[in-house]
């Protein structure tokens, strides 16, 4: 039986569920949110924290939103998170998306936000998302890419990181890039071009509130992080090129100009 072979970039240290728990059904998957209905059955696939997870529970009140994620540690974290919004339309599982414990056709949705550029293969990813569909059901795909993601003002330093980021992400098995090649890779796990629609949208970090979050975010993750971990004992990068790399996150975050997007590639598949 297929199973995940690629490790988790980021893990889930303070830093990355500061930004994991951030997001929201409206900033990380409107692309999806004009297809809900009240009485569907959705299956969040990578769920982290469950912010987005409890959002969909709360747009479908007569069905039911199951939230899986690799790390059972962090659905504490998602079921606290169901708790405090009184929810009891969700539930939350352990599972590997390569190999998802679900019957042919059980959900009307499955949706995966930021998932694909982590796991070892996509394409099988994607051929379980839809098998545990029901027909003219919805699998929703949405990733980064981070080859283009871009920032002002250009900081040598931050140039290193996007270098850095993208070596020690792929040596983990993953594809930080995932954004434009949904599509393709949602063809080879037999959808049809016809039944896919493609989109894009960019998260945008412009104001001194969301510059000094997301600069101290990604200057903690490149020294505290799993993915810190990964690149010292992959022999990516020194204990000092990380800290050097962090400086140069807090000093771009020093700038009242400063501005940084990050694009995503998205998805809408129709299962025949």
């Amino acid at each position: 039986m297929p199973q995940e072979t690629a490790v988790y970039t980021h893990g889930h240290h303070e830093s990355v569920l500061r930004s994991h728990t951030w997001r929201t059904a409206a900033n990380s998957a409107a692309y999806l949110l004009g297809s809900l209905k009240p009485h569907m059955k959705i299956l969040d696939i990578g769920c982290g924290p469950g912010t987005i997870t409890a959002d969909l529970a709360e747009l479908v009140p007569d069905g039911r939103v199951t939230g899986v994620d690799r790390a059972e540690n962090v659905l504490d974290r998602a079921r606290a998170t169901a708790a405090e919004r009184g929810l009891t339309n969700v539930e939350f599982a352990t599972a590997d998306v390569h190999a998802l414990d679900f019957p042919d056709d059980t959900f009307c949705v499955v949706h995966a936000h930021q998932v694909l550029q982590h796991v070892g293969d996509p394409v099988q990813a994607l051929r379980e998302m839809r098998r545990v569909t029901r027909p003219g059901g919805i699998v929703a795909v949405r990733d980064a890419d981070y080859s283009g993601m871009a920032w002002y003002p250009r900081l040598p330093g931050m140039d290193d990181w996007l270098e850095l980021y993208q070596r020690v992400a792929r040596a983990g098995g993953g594809e930080p890039n995932a954004g434009p090649a949904l599509k393709s890779w949602a063809m080879r796990a037999g959808f049809t071009p016809e039944r896919i629609s493609v989109s894009a949208s960019t998260w945008c970090y412009s104001t001194p509130e969301e510059i000094s979050w997301w600069s101290g975010l990604w200057a903690d993750r490149t020294v505290a992080s799993a993915y810190a971990d990964r690149a010292t004992a992959g022999g990516h990068a020194t204990a000092e090129r990380l800290e050097a790399v962090s400086r140069a996150w807090r000093e771009w975050g020093t700038h009242a100009d400063a501005v940084f997007t990050v694009p995503h590639g998205e998805i809408l598949c129709r299962k025949e």
